[in-house]
This record gives C-alpha cells, structure tokens and sequence, in this order.
C-alpha cells in the first residue's frame, strides 16, 4: 500500500479526488510514452513514483483560466 494515499493530503494538495485522479492518469501516462520521472525511481512501481511526485510537489494540476465550452465570442443563443 502506497502510504501517502492513507491520509487526505494528496487530495488536498490536487485540490479534490477527481483532480487528484486526473493528475494521477496524465503523469502515468506521460511516464509509459518515456517522460523521465521526477524523483529517483528506487525500484517502484510507475503509480508509486506518481504518487512520490506529487508528495514532493514536482507535479500539479493545471486548470485553464476559462472553462471548457465557453466561447469568448457572443453567439445567439437560438
């Protein structure tokens, strides 16, 4: 068991459990398309090197300022 994952603070820190999730998904799959981990690897699991990377602060979530779908231009609304 990951132990980082026995408290709240990574959920804190991700800034809720889907985000925390979603930042979990990304950076494995960063790491299986050959990113280079952040923190020494020491013989662990992709997941667990993830987990240590957001432990650490190395990773974050990145939201964008407005929110998907939102058009900048005015349209009709019929």
């Amino acid at each position: 068991m990951i132990e980082h994952l026995k408290s709240d603070d990574l959920v804190a820190k991700a800034g809720g459990r889907f985000k925390l999730c979603t930042l979990i998904q990304r950076r494995l799959g960063e790491l299986m398309e050959g990113a280079r981990p952040l923190v020494d690897r020491d013989g662990r699991s992709d997941l667990e090197l993830v987990i240590e990377e957001i432990a650490q602060n190395k990773i974050a979530v990145h939201l964008p300022e407005q929110p998907v779908g939102v058009s900048t231009e005015e349209e009709p609304l019929l």
